[in-house]
């Protein structure tokens, strides 16, 4: 278990607005692309990632400042 991996994870999770949006569209998805870059999650890790409410992850993002944010230039996905 790589606790670096977990926080890259989440970090990218509040940081990146793209990512964010594929995680709340298909969480299983977003996480075997990180996983497909490298990322190496375990299968509990990769569970207890899954699990985590899209909701909140938009919350917390939402109190991050702006100037370390990647935004999506695209707009949301419809």
């Amino acid at each position: 278990m790589s606790q670096r991996s977990v926080e890259r994870v989440v970090g990218r999770l509040v940081t990146d607005e793209a990512f964010r949006e594929q995680f709340a569209e298909d969480p299983g998805a977003a996480l075997r692309q990180m996983t497909e870059c490298g990322v190496e999650l375990t299968d509990l890790e990769l569970r207890a990632l899954a699990s985590i409410d899209a909701r909140v992850v938009e919350r917390i993002a939402g109190s991050i400042d702006p100037r370390i944010q990647k935004i999506c230039v695209h707009g949301k996905r419809s």
